[in-house]
């Protein structure tokens, strides 16, 4: 189910190459206790390999790691790039 806010929040979340998705723009992440954090404008990069120690917020371990995002492991196990 989708809940609306009667205030504009825009944002655009880009994944990073076998790296974190980067969030930009004006935007609330919202915790799990319900507290949120705001962001107008600026961009924070969240982390998606799940090895951060600082979630959910990158800390950069998905370059200690070797961490593949889904359609790179896919390629490489197909022996296939993906374009």
């Amino acid at each position: 189910m989708l809940a609306f806010r009667s205030e504009l929040v825009t944002a655009t979340i880009t994944p990073r190459n076998n790296g974190p998705y980067l969030v930009e723009g004006d935007f609330i992440i919202k915790g799990p206790s319900g507290r949120e954090y705001r962001h107008p404008g600026g961009a924070v990069a969240l982390c998606r390999c799940g090895g951060s120690q600082n979630k959910p917020f990158c800390d950069a371990t998905h370059t200690k790691i070797g961490f593949a995002a889904a359609e790179a492991a896919v390629a490489a196990e197909e022996g296939t790039t993906k374009t």
